[in-house]
């Protein structure tokens, strides 16, 4: 005769995990760990930090950028183009005063050539940082200001300027534009606008 063995489901894939859209930093979070990064002296990763924050792409954009992409020579630009991978479609970023600080000072300490990565692999040489890596670097630069790593992620860096500038300008035009999304309902899904714009009237409606 034949056992039967009863069938035992395995347990989901995101159990006990937090998932669905990663939250953006807070302005203060935001100072926290730049804060940190500039005391360390951790040169690379403040670099890093400030030009993700700036630039809004997607990390398969970001971890793929060259000197020559932000920079003419050895002179950062104030604003770059890049076109992006999932699009196809181009987008333009900005590079604030300090943020160009960091990566002049960058290049120029390890010598960085037109056509090299900025932030290269510390496992295989001449490669460029994975999105495996940059992910872990995201986390340990939010856990190091006390926050939970699970709820954030590399999304967060494209989102932490964008809702900011959403927040106090109510511009979802301008958002859309700096996120290259083709579609402005894809700008109200990312930020999560209409549950906050929502919440918000009702924070202040006292019945």
């Amino acid at each position: 005769m034949y056992q039967i063995i009863p069938y035992i489901p395995k347990p989901s894939w995101n159990k006990d995990k937090l998932v669905g859209q990663k939250l953006p930093l807070k302005l203060e979070e935001v100072w926290s760990i730049r804060t940190r990064l500039d005391i360390s002296n951790n040169l690379r990763e403040l670099t890093m930090f400030n030009l993700a924050l700036d630039c809004k792409l997607r990390a398969c954009d970001f971890i793929k950028l060259k000197v020559r992409d932000i920079a003419h020579g050895t002179t950062v630009q104030s604003r770059a183009i890049l076109v992006q991978q999932k699009t196809g479609k181009p987008v333009q970023f900005e590079i604030t005063p300090k943020t160009k600080v960091t990566i002049t000072s960058w290049i120029k300490s390890n010598g960085l050539k037109n056509d090299d990565y900025l932030f290269t692999s510390r496992v295989k040489n001449h490669d460029h940082l994975s999105t495996r890596q940059y992910s872990r670097i995201v986390k340990r630069w939010v856990s190091s200001i006390g926050l939970d790593a699970t709820a954030y992620g590399t999304h967060s860096m494209r989102r932490t300027k964008a809702s900011l500038i959403y927040k106090r300008t109510k511009n979802l035009r301008a958002v859309q534009i700096l996120l290259g999304h083709t579609k402005l309902e894809s700008t109200v899904r990312y930020l999560g606008v209409e549950v906050d714009d929502a919440l918000e009237l009702s924070e202040h409606t006292d019945i």
